[in-house]
């Protein structure tokens, strides 16, 4: 009865009748806690690695889950992402739908319990964050005002309408939306999600063959240059300082977060544990790994290539960015695998392993450096989940000045894109760009932003998600949508199967 509170997904005790009631809902009055258990609702489907996250980025060129003899298998669940082979009954993809529905029905109750003006458009921004990957992801958007019937199905927005819906929903609400800080829904969060919206427009309205309105970039480029001319926010100087423990203290790019701290967080400690070996320090899972095209995308020199970083490396010998080759303790000492060969990560991968290296195929990605100041991490053993510092990031501002490039060169101003784009590549230590075109700037986004849950997008808006590439084959035009789960259409006749499903 709970869940289909929360987001109308499963059928009703046929002995209610009538309209459900607060008592039944169990909603608190209190508007302050309402507000909390809205943000927190938006630990799970960001930051779990097998949610959102997970359709985001083992869909694309990024990420690969091989099976590795008995680790991973899971049924088939992660090779069918990466082969594009989901049907709707895909249990993260019913899993994640159901949990940002979680979110707009937490955002859309705390409405009706007189919450402050700030408190209000707090709540509605989270909602229209959720709402728009429910968009990008399965294009339909179920929509519930505040105090509407509970008994009844919520109407569905699709396409351009339900981006139109979002859009206005974040202008109404910017004005009263606080200054900050990055971890709280803030006026700069708007802008940043306002850009991502008018930017993914033209791919909303026709993801088979995307346009890009001039108008629409125009409002890309003009919100861009608000963010920018603020002096708020500038290139970290150390790439990992924007994922590290205490990042919200240590990066200057933070726009929108989600809080994590060792009282109270969300699963963030999947980041490293996902792909890191069972005797790396920490031990992980022995899973994830990048495609070795994709790493082949960066120069030699690019720090986010790989790097040691302080607090981490010299603890324990790990480094940070893409692990590839052997790896070593704190003494330089080679560690080993669990048969007792060297633990040498490859850069070869299958997504169905076999054979006597099962536990080294596959470049590892540590994107946020662990927090050591987490009980029993340096315990390869360890069973220990607890919260980590390492605040979530959604948005950053070196997102914001790759968008503004890109809307730079689909108005054909791509040589006022080049100093934007070659400012970001001196920060990271790789060497400047002669020229930006639309494929070096993907290439771009992919080395900047891997591994944050943008790439599956950022293929779709530049025509490259339904192509060939390592252990997958090309993919069918209804690929570009994922399939409403079986389940939501069971209850919600609004809804309609996306073709091909």
């Amino acid at each position: 009865m709970f869940s289909f509170l929360l987001v109308a997904c499963t059928k009703l005790n046929q002995g209610l009748q009538g309209e459900i009631t607060d008592a039944q809902l169990g909603s608190s009055s209190d508007a302050a806690a309402l507000l909390k258990g809205a943000y927190n609702a938006m630990r799970l489907p960001y930051q779990d690695q097998s949610r959102f996250w997970a359709l985001q980025e083992h869909t694309t060129d990024e990420c690969i889950g091989p099976t590795r003899g008995g680790d991973w298998d899971d049924n088939g669940v992660w090779r069918v992402l990466h082969n594009h082979k989901w049907d709707a009954d895909h249990t993260f993809i019913v899993s994640t739908y159901t949990n940002l529905g979680q979110i707009v029905f937490f955002a859309t109750d705390l409405q009706r319990f007189n919450p402050t003006p700030q408190q209000a458009a707090e709540a509605r921004f989270l909602r229209a964050f959720a709402m728009f990957s429910m968009l990008d992801g399965w294009n339909q958007v179920p929509v519930r005002e505040a105090g509407e019937d509970l008994l009844k199905a919520p109407a569905v927005k699709t396409g351009v309408d339900a981006l139109t819906y979002i859009i206005g929903e974040l202008n109404a609400i910017l004005p009263t939306l606080p200054d900050g800080p990055a971890y709280t829904a803030n006026k700069d969060a708007a802008k940043t999600l306002l850009m991502k919206c008018y930017l993914n427009k033209g791919t909303i309205a026709n993801r088979q063959a995307p346009t890009f309105d001039a108008a629409d970039m125009t409002q890309v480029i003009t919100l861009a240059d608000q963010l920018i001319s603020s002096n708020k926010y500038s290139l970290s100087n150390n790439f990992y300082d924007n994922f590290a423990a205490k990042n919200d203290a240590l990066s200057t790019e933070l726009i929108f977060t989600a809080h994590n701290t060792h009282d109270e967080g969300g699963p963030v400690r999947s980041r490293w544990r996902m792909g890191l070996h069972y005797n790396n320090n920490p031990g992980g899972w022995n899973g994830f790994a990048t495609l070795s095209d994709f790493y082949n995308k960066f120069d030699a020199n690019d720090k986010r290539r790989g790097d040691a970083y302080a607090g981490v490396t010299d603890k324990t010998g790990l480094r940070v960015g893409f692990l590839v080759g052997q790896q070593y303790d704190q003494n330089n000492t080679p560690l080993k695998d669990r048969n007792g060969s060297p633990l040498a990560f490859t850069p070869e991968v299958k997504i169905l392993e076999t054979g006597s290296n099962l536990e080294v195929t596959g470049i590892r990605v540590i994107k946020y450096p662990p927090d050591y100041n987490l009980a029993k991490l340096n315990d390869p053993n360890n069973s220990d989940y607890s919260n980590s510092d390492n605040d979530y990031v959604f948005f950053r501002y070196a997102d914001v000045l790759l968008m503004k490039a890109e809307a730079l060169v689909r108005t054909n101003a791509a040589p006022a894109a080049l100093p934007i784009v070659n400012s970001i590549r001196t920060k990271r230590g790789a060497g400047a760009l002669a020229a930006v075109t639309l494929d070096n700037l993907l290439d771009e986004r992919g080395r900047e932003l891997y591994f944050e849950g943008w790439r599956r997008q950022d293929l779709i808006r530049f025509g490259k998600f339904l192509n060939a590439w390592q252990e997958k084959p090309q993919s069918g035009p209804e690929r570009l949508l994922f399939p409403i789960p079986n389940q939501q259409l069971a209850v919600n006749p609004n809804f309609k199967q996306n073709q091909g499903y």
